[in-house]
């Protein structure tokens, strides 16, 4: 709570001494003693000498940076839908007087939003094919966006924090390898991506700048992943290591050629001497992290490579190379 808040709250409900009667002394309005006294509102200079001086303290006394660290999110109490576990993510809806918690879909169930359906796919190069499309709205609409490629599942959080700055993020689903190709072909505004590089033990920027002339484009970080194997819950396979991947009871379903995670697993199995032959279910491919986190989750496969983020989100538990 800010300094300001507790010497105005104190001094105007304290029998010795009352604000409100000394405003006739500043500009302050009743209700700007109310909103700062609530956080809601922050005084210009001159109010904020004003008001120091109807208090008797310094400004400093008042107003403070704090120690600069952002404040924690509040917590409360609310009613859960029947299902959700601890240490998992829930969206909130206000129901009539009650504020539910519920637990977010892994994978979309629902026709995904569209702006306009492809009527005529002409034909063209894989590089520049065009077609035609019936619109659902005028290009009016369609501004303040920039579209964006990647895999990573974290997008969706990334396209809220977007939206409140009044962007709109349109996520094309791409592999990394893909991302950054549509990039480079100037198809997208922005790639995201996460590959590693064996020979120099690096992350991204040794792609970027195999693919991208020196400056010509930006890399900023935007989250740290830990990956491993992604298995059921309770375990029934008892996979431990990468090492049991060899194992013939054991089926894994892979990602697509180009993918980090692909890359990542090839690199693994490399160290560990086992060919990709000897696991069973490496053509098997899914695309993306959240399908093959599903196929496992469905049982379809026994393991899949992802983060330790998505197995929490379906109940998983993760094992690490």
């Amino acid at each position: 709570m800010n300094p300001a808040e507790i010497i105005i709250r104190e001094m105007r409900t304290s029998a010795a001494f009352k604000v409100l009667p000394h405003l006739r002394e500043t500009t302050l309005l009743p209700k700007s003693v109310y909103a700062i006294e609530a956080g809601s509102y922050i005084p210009n200079t001159v109010l904020s000498l004003q008001l120091a001086r109807v208090l008797e303290v310094t400004v400093e006394e008042l107003f403070s940076l704090g120690d600069g660290r952002p404040p924690l999110a509040p917590t409360r109490e609310m009613d859960l839908l029947p299902g959700i576990e601890s240490v998992q993510p829930v969206q909130l809806c206000r129901v009539d007087r009650r504020m539910m918690g519920s637990s977010p879909e892994s994978t979309a169930w629902n026709l995904p939003p569209a702006d306009a359906v492809l009527i005529n796919a002409q034909r063209g190069s894989k590089k520049n094919r065009r077609g035609r499309v019936q619109m659902f709205q005028d290009d009016e609409q369609l501004t303040n966006r920039l579209l964006l490629a990647g895999c990573d599942p974290g997008m969706s959080v990334l396209a809220r924090h977007a939206q409140r700055a009044g962007v709109e993020l349109v996520l094309a689903h791409r592999n990394s390898s893909q991302a950054l190709t549509l990039l480079q072909q100037g198809c997208v505004h922005i790639a995201g991506s996460h590959l590693r590089d064996e020979s120099t033990g690096g992350s991204n920027l040794p792609a970027v700048k195999r693919i991208f002339k020196r400056e010509s484009v930006a890399v900023v970080s935007f989250a740290v992943w830990e990956e491993g194997l992604v298995i059921l819950k309770a375990n029934p396979k008892r996979i431990r290591s990468v090492e049991d991947l060899a194992r013939k009871s054991i089926t894994l379903v892979n990602r697509e050629p180009g993918s980090g995670s692909r890359i990542l697993l090839d690199s693994i199995l490399t160290k560990a001497g086992i060919k990709s032959a000897k696991v069973a279910g490496y053509d098997r491919i899914a695309q993306g992290h959240l399908a093959a986190a599903c196929r496992v989750r469905l049982g379809s496969a026994d393991c899949c490579i992802a983060t330790r983020a998505l197995s929490r989100a379906f109940w998983a538990w993760t094992s690490f190379p």
